[in-house]
């Protein structure tokens, strides 16, 4: 901006690592309180401005929750602020918007293709019966539900990786997956051929975990995204971006 002095950002910037510093020094996890402003000023040597203006930054980032009339504490730490970063980068730029979704599907398959072994061995039989209920859902909504299908699909994919345990994949197996529901319906030609080979798909992908065939697994999960490859191609070969 072109109000800002120059040091002014700068001296924010000090803040914020040294409020990052501290969560870190002191072992704090989510939902932990931090000292009150006054502490952190005498802390870090800040002024209360600038420990606002940092404070602020890292509520924007998920790193810190402000509680008003509580406190401060320690955020979530989710990767909303990666979601919301990759979809306005995919609505924005019209010279790589196709190219981010092609990254985003690469990165969502990427992760359950490298984690098949542990996949399959992870999920108990009440967790494939689930896996098996959500595709009856999608199976009955049907694609032009919308809300339905698509928040079965999502479910899916959430408890696909869920057994892992693995808390950094599964948020950022759902913050891809996130950005591609959002940027996705400026793409075309979701038939209803692809939404019949879509659902046999995640259930071959269940019945292929379920006899514990890893070379079936990726076989189903090859023929889950093929359709949305092919409709990313296609979007690019008319060379139009969203609008």
């Amino acid at each position: 901006m072109s109000g800002t002095r120059p040091g002014r950002t700068l001296l924010r910037q000090e803040v914020v690592e040294g409020i990052k510093r501290y969560i870190l020094d002191e072992r704090l996890r989510p939902g932990d309180p931090l000292p009150t402003e006054p502490a952190l000023c005498e802390a870090l040597g800040a002024s209360r401005s600038s420990v606002r203006e940092a404070v602020k930054i890292l509520a924007a980032l998920d790193i810190v929750e402000v509680r008003h009339g509580h406190g401060t504490y320690v955020g979530r730490l989710s990767l909303s602020a990666l979601v919301e970063s990759l979809t306005f980068r995919g609505l924005l730029s019209p010279d790589d918007d196709f190219q981010v979704m092609a990254d985003l599907v690469d990165v969502r398959e990427l992760f359950e293709r490298g984690m098949a072994d542990r996949i399959i061995s992870s999920l108990s039989t009440e967790q494939l019966d689930t896996l098996d209920g959500l595709v009856a859902t999608m199976r009955a909504t049907g694609a032009g539900d919308g809300h339905g299908f698509v928040a079965a699909d999502r479910a899916f994919h959430a408890q696909l990786v869920a057994p892992l345990g693995n808390d950094l994949i599964g948020q950022l197996s759902m913050a891809f997956w996130d950005v591609y529901t959002i940027v996705a319906p400026h793409l075309e030609g979701f038939t209803h051929a692809d939404e019949t080979a879509t659902i046999a798909a995640h259930q071959n992908i269940v019945d292929a975990a379920r006899a514990g065939d890893v070379a079936a697994f990726l076989q189903a999960l090859g023929e889950h995204y093929a359709p949305v490859r092919r409709r990313i191609a296609e979007a690019r070969s008319r060379g139009a971006g969203p609008a």
